[in-house]
């Protein structure tokens, strides 16, 4: 243990330690205000193989000159305030932080006795996207000597780490003005293997919240490589798909506010060969069309719903691209013939059309198929 004493406490630089949290590095140099107060402060560096902790325990002048004594009251601050951030991690609760200091993996925020590390990628996006044009240590410079609302996301003792995260204190604020449904601007903030992080923009201006958008919502063409189609700080338009309160998440989709190429029917999906002037369409004659991997059982689970009375393949065809390999379902927006509606399937460029006979109308066969997909692993 490196142990720091003085109130007058310029920059302290310790050896760089991989953080392994929300895959920050910390790194660098270490940054932290002078003591704000006129008493006496240690600062004690606890390293650890896994990251690193600062605790500042106070010495005021009224306390024991007994160096163990003092060892002995820091301690059991410490302690209680381990079981306080325990405590914070459990609720939920929400604390206001002041920066102390930065490092090349985050901020490190004062709560009680115990300085936590919120790592960058758990700030507010709001701090980026309103300065783009800085780097996100100018930025971090900024903020020192401000307050944060932040929460524990993290609180071991034992490996003396403190994880805070802004972005999470953010949440249950902007969430609650957040629907599926909505349609918002929204900058690239990262793009990954699977997906881009978009930051959403509101009404004020400013970006408040993240969501993803999977590699399957980017396009309706095949995207083999996020990167080929976004990239950092493109400016996007999203729909809300899903949000998880629980976990707080939200999902997007970039393609949606898009018309799907499989709107109605496979005569409007499969364009015609220009050599012999005629779709590739197949009728099923008989039983012919083999179902798509996957399809069968939907189809039979639907036989049991009721007012479902008969499902049966009609056509197929092949498009000339391929959306996605998964296998997707729609129900088209022909209207129904004699009491047959037309489901659509889908699967990398093969396509087929599928005749419901039902009683049912429109909604009951939406929520009918949503019954079977649940249903369905």
């Amino acid at each position: 243990m490196a142990v720091f004493g003085g109130a007058n406490l310029g920059s302290v630089s310790f050896s760089s330690h991989l953080f392994n949290q929300q895959s920050c590095f910390l790194s660098g140099p270490l940054r932290l205000l002078p003591s704000s107060s006129n008493r006496t402060s240690l600062l004690c560096v606890v390293k650890s193989f896994s990251g690193s902790v600062i605790a500042d325990t106070d010495t005021s002048s009224d306390q024991s000159s007994n160096p163990l004594l003092r060892d002995d009251a820091g301690s059991a601050r410490m302690s209680t305030d381990w079981k306080l951030a325990k405590a914070y991690c459990k609720s939920g609760d929400t604390f206001e932080g002041e920066v102390e200091g930065f490092n090349g993996g985050g901020l490190l925020i004062r709560f009680h006795s115990l300085v936590g590390f919120l790592p960058y990628p758990q700030l507010s996006p709001s701090r980026s996207c309103k300065e783009p044009q800085k780097s996100i240590h100018e930025i971090a410079k900024t903020l020192v000597g401000s307050t944060l609302p932040v929460k524990v996301v993290q609180a071991d003792e034992e490996n003396k780490k403190l994880i805070l995260s802004e972005k999470l204190a953010l949440w249950p604020k902007y969430s609650q003005n957040v629907n599926v449904g909505d349609v918002f601007t929204g900058r690239v903030g990262s793009v990954e293997d699977y997906g881009a992080f978009i930051h959403l923009r509101f009404d004020d201006g400013l970006y408040h919240l993240t969501g993803l958008v999977h590699v399957s919502e980017v396009s309706w063409d095949y995207v083999q490589d996020v990167r080929d189609v976004l990239r950092d700080g493109d400016e996007v338009r999203v729909i809300v798909t899903n949000i998880d309160k629980e976990k707080s998440r939200i999902t997007l989709s970039i393609k949606q506010l898009e018309d799907d190429p499989l709107l109605e029917t496979l005569d409007k999906v499969i364009l015609k060969d220009s050599s012999s002037g005629s779709p590739s369409l197949s009728s099923n004659n008989g039983d012919t069309i083999e179902a798509l991997p996957g399809l069968e059982t939907i189809l039979e689970e639907l036989l049991q719903e009721d007012g479902i009375e008969a499902v049966k393949i009609n056509r197929q065809g092949f498009e000339k691209r391929v959306v996605s390999q998964d296998l997707q379902l729609w129900l088209s927006n022909t209207p129904p013939s004699e009491g047959k509606f037309v489901l659509l399937a889908r699967a990398g460029r093969q396509v087929q059309e599928i005749h419901l006979t039902t009683s049912l109308d429109q909604q009951g066969i939406k929520k009918a198929l949503q019954r079977v997909l649940e249903r369905v692993p």
